[in-house]
């Protein structure tokens, strides 16, 4: 890996861990109406009150994209595997995350896990993970 693909993939892994802490961040908040958060705008808040399983989605369209990402730049292998392979690996490391972030909300009050939070953070990263190949194939 050279200097620049080094300061690609450090790049990408800052922006991948500020994803992955905010995902956690507000699954693990006591108030799930995200009231408490007097930096938001308040149209995100109405927004994200209205729909509350979609805004679960959202943060794991990047979380895809930024996988895909990553691995494409600290892995030279990737180009051999099939994309099933690829989609497969992606669904299993965000249904990893998704269940951790829900997971967590057994133990904090005012919070309860939901199933339809998983199935969106997964379907969420699918999608990133499809919004990633397309741009590839747009830019190259």
């Amino acid at each position: 890996m050279n200097m620049k693909s080094k300061w690609k993939a450090k790049g990408i892994l800052f922006l991948f861990m500020v994803i992955i802490s905010s995902i956690l961040y507000f699954s693990w908040i006591p108030d799930p109406s995200l009231a408490s958060e007097s930096y938001l705008p308040l149209w995100l808040l109405d927004w994200s009150n209205f729909y509350f399983n979609l805004r679960t989605a959202v943060p794991f369209i990047v979380f895809g994209v930024l996988l895909e990402l990553w691995f494409a730049v600290t892995l030279q292998s990737a180009k051999q595997k099939s994309k099933f392979y690829l989609w497969l690996r992606n669904s299993t490391i965000a249904l990893a995350l998704v269940c951790l972030a829900e997971g967590g909300q057994f133990f904090i009050l005012n919070r309860h896990p939901d199933g339809m939070d998983v199935l969106f953070g997964v379907l969420g990263s699918q999608l990133g993970f499809l919004l990633y190949y397309i741009l590839k194939k747009v830019i190259s």
